[in-house]
């Protein structure tokens, strides 16, 4: 399997470079405070931000936004390998015996293996199903056959963050634009970026950018930094005042793009030319070779395979534009009959808020899906598919962090719930906040139309994923049992 990428940058010229390169990164936004990160640095430096040179203003703001993704990954991966309680596995389509009383859509003759395989071909509707095209299917009718062990078994066996000899690789980039012995960053205006493009047409300026690459097995750091000089041609003001209507020099650095409408207006260039995109795949492979990593090893795309887009069922709405393609994303067509999202399975986050006094178990997070999304409209609980080179429990962690803004360092893991189809599997978290911790969430992303903490017995009221509406009642049951074991801690 090929070491996988995470581009600490929501940059789509960046992403789209290296999936051209063969390499589909994690998408994981550093939020990076910039300014405060330069001014640090220079208070450090004992020095004025002013004073800093544009290869280290650019060094230091991409180290820094590698280095804030990888404290979220080490968030993640210290709080999966601390998870505790029972991993419960569940083999619904192993099941002999399914309850017949439990099916009223029974007709005679039928014995309870021909409902099974009824429900498990699509034969005949579920009729525990809201929508036949749903994506997860409702086993309330099912004897299913479940096996029990310690969770610290998995943590400790199965591939994952924790364990990772080496890899992934966690890039940061950041540019800047020196002209005329002066600083460009994004001008976020129309009317600085006008300013700047009259001064820049007929002239030369260099564009920087600084590139930190994390090891994670290893925390190792390396650094490096590109170089070009830019030759503009003497593009009119008609010319000007088009490209700014485009709205793309507005969020660049320098106020233009070499693969973009600026492109065109662009004479000549000398050094590296990735640079100028944001990212320098020469440099990235001297980065990695420093890392004792070969480039190939990242390749993880087929030469000429287009960039996937859209998480979406078929059936359903699109999804936002800005909707970003994973690693790991990509429907699965399941043995059950139903088609599931997550070509290395799926998981995600269970948190219980406890009463101080009593420890029972008071709210849960709830996920109230996008329109778009397989089952839109419906609850459920934050998650999503599980990413190359994690764990079910890291995916899980990852996503409920990613869509829902649980963070990982203010709760534990006390169990885990596997609903195993063969080639496919969901894993449900169960997790608490730490004594002492409050998770704060809300909606981070276009996954969800809301995030809330819902009172435990108001759950079944709201119109559940099809597959939370059946687990439901035994996920209580665990949730209610597990605030017992922790009663008093």
């Amino acid at each position: 399997m090929s070491i996988p990428v995470i581009l600490a940058s929501k940059s789509k010229p960046r992403r789209d470079v290296l999936y051209s390169a063969g390499i589909c990164p994690t998408i994981r936004v550093s939020h990076v405070d910039e300014p405060a990160a330069l001014e640090r640095a220079a208070a450090a430096a004992g020095c004025d931000v002013d004073d800093l040179t544009v290869d280290k203003r650019v060094t230091i703001l991409s180290e820094a936004k590698a280095q804030a993704v990888y404290q979220a990954y080490r968030d993640v991966s210290d709080t999966a390998s601390h998870a505790t309680g029972e991993r419960v596995i569940a083999y619904p389509l192993q099941a002999d015996e399914p309850s017949a009383a439990a099916d009223d859509s029974v007709a005679d003759g039928e014995s309870p293996r021909d409902i099974l395989i009824a429900k498990l071909t699509n034969d005949r509707p579920n009729a525990h199903d809201a929508d036949i095209n749903a994506t997860t299917r409702d086993f309330s009718g099912v004897d299913v056959p479940i096996t029990i062990e310690p969770i610290s078994n998995i943590v400790a066996m199965q591939p994952g963050l924790t364990h990772a000899g080496v890899g992934p690789l966690i890039i940061g980039c950041d540019s800047m634009f020196l002209f005329d012995g002066e600083c460009y960053g994004k001008p976020h205006s129309v009317e600085v970026a006008r300013e700047r493009l009259r001064a820049m047409r007929g002239n030369t300026g260099e564009l920087w950018t600084g590139h930190c690459m994390i090891d994670f097995a290893t925390g190792r750091v390396v650094r490096g930094v590109s170089y070009a000089k830019i030759r503009f041609c003497n593009y009119s003001d008609h010319d000007l005042e088009r490209y700014l209507a485009t709205g793309e020099p507005l969020e660049v650095a320098g106020s233009f793009t070499l693969e973009g409408f600026g492109g065109a207006f662009i004479d000549s260039i000398e050094g590296d030319p990735h640079g100028v995109i944001g990212i320098s795949l020469p440099l990235l492979r001297d980065l990695a070779s420093q890392l004792g990593i070969e480039w190939t090893d990242l390749w993880n795309v087929e030469r000429g395979e287009l960039f996937p887009s859209g998480k979406s069922d078929p059936s359903s709405l699109v999804p936002p534009a800005e909707n970003v393609h994973q690693p790991g994303d990509g429907w699965v067509d399941c043995m059950c009959g139903r088609r599931h999202w997550g070509l290395n399975g799926a998981s995600g986050v269970l948190l219980a808020r406890r009463d101080t006094t009593t420890g029972a178990v008071t709210d849960v997070v709830m996920q109230h899906r996008a329109v778009w999304s397989a089952e839109g409209g419906t609850w459920g609980i934050p998650g999503g598919a599980t990413a190359d080179g994690e764990s079910p429990i890291e995916g899980a962690l990852r996503e409920s962090y990613e869509e829902a803004n649980i963070t990982p360092a203010d709760i534990e893991v006390v169990g885990s719930w596997r609903e195993d189809h063969g080639n496919w599997a969901y894993t449900t978290v169960f997790a608490f906040e730490k004594p002492g911790h409050r998770v704060e969430p809300r909606a981070n992303d276009d996954e969800s139309m809301e995030i809330e903490w819902i009172p435990i017995d108001e759950v079944p009221d709201r119109k559940l994923l099809t597959a939370m509406k059946t687990d439901w009642p035994r996920f209580r049951a665990r949730l209610d049992a597990i605030a017992a074991d922790h009663r008093g801690e």
